[in-house]
C-alpha cells in the first residue's frame, strides 16, 4: 500500500503541475484548468501549475470582502471554501498524505540518510494560529485605503510558493531579479529552514505550520473516510506508534487531527487486525499480519 500511495502522490503532483510549456512561454499557465481548486498545497504562480492553491484563493476571498461591500457588491465567492470543505468532510487530512505535492516533497527529503529527530507535539498547534490569523483575520482586517487586504501567508511565509514559484520565476524572468529584496530573502530562509528540518524530521511543515492541514484537521472526527480502531482486538503493543510519519499514537487517539490516513499503522504495524479503513463507518479493508517494524523518531 505504501508503494501505491507514492504512485498516487507522484501522479497528482504531475497532474497539478502538468504545464510543461513554461520554459518557452516563460510565464505561468493561464488556461481553463486554472479555475480548478487543487486539494493540496500547490502554488498558483508555479510556472507548471495547472490549478490554483486553496490557501491563496481563501486569502483572496477574505482580502476582497470589505472592498466589495464598500462598493455595494453584495456577493461573496464561496466556491473555494465549498470545494475544500467538501474535500475535508470526505477525506480530511488524507489529502495531506495522498494528494499534497509539498507533503510528498518532504517525504522524499526525509529519506536522505541522517540522524532522525521527533517533532515536539505542542508545536502542532501553531498551524491553527497561522490559519486563523494569516488566512482569515489579517487579510480581512488589515487593509489599505481602498479596503483591500494582502495575501499574508503567501506573501510572507509560504515555503511551497518560494520553491514552486519564486525561485523558478527568477530563473525564467531575469528582469525580476532587480526587484528582489529583504522580503524574498526572508521567504528563502523559511524554505531553507523547513527543507533542512524535513531531512531530520518527518513532515515538519505539515505538522507545525501548514494552514491547509489545519483546515482539513477540523474534519478529523466527522470525515467519511478514516481509520477505525477495534479496541477489543487492540493489545496496546504500541507498534502503530513507531511507523506513523505524523507522530500519532493511534491506539490512544484514533481520531487524532494529525492523522493523514497513510495506512502505515494498518499495513506495516498492527499484527492483530485491530485497524481498518472505513467509509462512513463501513470497513473497506483491514490490516494484515506484518513483521515488527524498527522504531525511529517521528
Amino acid at each position: 500500500m505504501e508503494l501505491a500511495r507514492k504512485w498516487v502522490q507522484l501522479v497528482i503532483a504531475l497532474l497539478t503541475n502538468g504545464y510543461w510549456g513554461f520554459p518557452a512561454t516563460r510565464t505561468i499557465y493561464q488556461g481553463p484548468l486554472k479555475v480548478v481548486c487543487s486539494p493540496g498545497l500547490n502554488c498558483y504562480s508555479c510556472p507548471a501549475a495547472t490549478t490554483y492553491c486553496p490557501l491563496g484563493a481563501l486569502q483572496q476571498l477574505m482580502l476582497s470582502i470589505r472592498f466589495n461591500l464598500e462598493n455595494a457588491q453584495y456577493y461573496l465567492g464561496w466556491y473555494v471554501l465549498g470545494c475544500i470543505g467538501v474535500v475535508g468532510a470526505f477525506l480530511g487530512r488524507m489529502v495531506c498524505g495522498w494528494a499534497c505535492p509539498f507533503g510528498f516533497f518532504q517525504e522524499l527529503l526525509y529519506k536522505i540518510p541522517s540522524r532522525k529527530f521527533s517533532v515536539p507535539r505542542p508545536l502542532r498547534f501553531i498551524k491553527f494560529g497561522l490559519l486563523l490569523f494569516f488566512i482569515f483575520l489579517l487579510p480581512l482586517f488589515v487593509v489599505n485605503d481602498f479596503g483591500m487586504g494582502n495575501p499574508w501567508f503567501c506573501k510572507y511565509v509560504c515555503p511551497a510558493g518560494t520553491l514552486e514559484a519564486g525561485l523558478p520565476l527568477l530563473w525564467l524572468q531575469p528582469e525580476l531579479r532587480n526587484t528582489v529584496g529583504l522580503l524574498f530573502y526572508n521567504k528563502v530562509a523559511i524554505l531553507v529552514f523547513f527543507v533542512g528540518w524535513s531531512v531530520v524530521a518527518s513532515r515538519p511543515f505539515c505538522r507545525v505550520a501548514c494552514p491547509l492541514g489545519a483546515f482539513y484537521a477540523l474534519f478529523s472526527r466527522a470525515r467519511l473516510v478514516k481509520l477505525q480502531l477495534d479496541r477489543e482486538k487492540c493489545t496496546k503493543c504500541e507498534a502503530c506508534h513507531h511507523v506513523c510519519p505524523m507522530g500519532v499514537k493511534f491506539n490512544e487517539s484514533p481520531d487524532d487531527f494529525e492523522c493523514i490516513t497513510c495506512l502505515a499503522c494498518m499495513d506495516r504495524a498492527c499484527k492483530f487486525d485491530a485497524i481498518s479503513l472505513t467509509v462512513g463507518g463501513i470497513p473497506l479493508r483491514s490490516g494484515e499480519v506484518r513483521k515488527p517494524v524498527v522504531s525511529k523518531p517521528q
